[in-house]
């Protein structure tokens, strides 16, 4: 009998512990069967960060470490020097990264640090009960802002990877979702060259990824999909924001 699809060997066999809907598991399988496909998946590292994704640690089938709040690139950074030939990468949300860990992640960019880091984006803390996070939109209402957020109050959201794409030694950053088909499609090409860059160490790349988080936004998971779509794109704008090697000609 002919194959048609398998699950791919990046991933355990480990029942994932997200919410349903949420599109964490789609990220998971995407950057699973990018490592496979590359064949760097015994050589790759996971640096897991607090979170949803705290638990990335069981579903990943490579090396794991677990990092303190925040400090998944600091981490990274100290393994992928002691082992510049393995595949690094963090995984993290936007309160990790975003809030207490953008110290961290930047300077690690900064340094041109040659580590790969997904960042799930759902606009919101998920796993401690729906709380506003530094990338929650203008009026979105969650557990601290129930009146929606307000810039004179709260600040504007983040716009992580605008500000990631002044720093020089930024080898690769992109911006994707997977609301539909296509934009899944399109992340898994941008996780890929993510990490294909990390193998022909080209320096930092970070793959921004628009998610859902249906429980914590109060909606079913299609309307989530929706929401991403019609209202997180428009504000955080899908697109490739550097990319050295297509301007290098490389």
């Amino acid at each position: 009998m002919e194959v048609k699809y398998k699950k791919t060997k990046g991933l355990t066999d480990s029942p994932l512990s997200y919410c349903p809907g949420c599109t964490h598991g789609i990220i998971h399988k995407l950057v699973a069967e990018v490592l496979e496909e590359l064949g760097v998946l015994g050589e790759s590292i996971v640096i897991a960060s607090v979170g949803c994704s705290v638990f990335s640690y069981r579903f990943f089938n490579c090396d794991a470490v677990q990092s303190a709040h925040g400090r998944a690139c600091a981490v990274a950074t100290g393994i992928k020097r002691n082992l510049p030939d393995h595949v690094v990468f963090t995984y993290q949300g936007d309160g990790d990264l975003a809030s207490i860990g953008i110290a961290e992640t930047i300077h690690a960019a900064n340094r041109g640090e040659n580590i790969t880091v997904i960042f799930v984006n759902n606009a919101i803390y998920g796993m401690t009960g729906g709380q506003m996070a530094p990338t929650s939109l203008i009026g979105q209402k969650t557990t601290t802002s129930p009146m929606g957020r307000m810039a004179e109050v709260h600040g504007s959201p983040l716009h992580i990877s605008e500000i990631f794409s002044q720093i020089d030694r930024v080898a690769y950053l992109e911006r994707v979702s997977v609301f539909n088909p296509r934009q899944v499609r399109n992340a898994k090409n941008a996780i890929r060259k993510a990490f294909t860059y990390q193998v022909e160490k080209r320096g930092f790349t970070m793959v921004e990824v628009l998610s859902s988080c249906p429980v914590n936004w109060g909606m079913t998971p299609v309307d989530s999909l929706k929401w991403i779509e019609e209202k997180m794109v428009p504000v955080f704008p899908l697109k490739v924001f550097k990319d050295k090697g297509v301007e290098n000609n490389v």
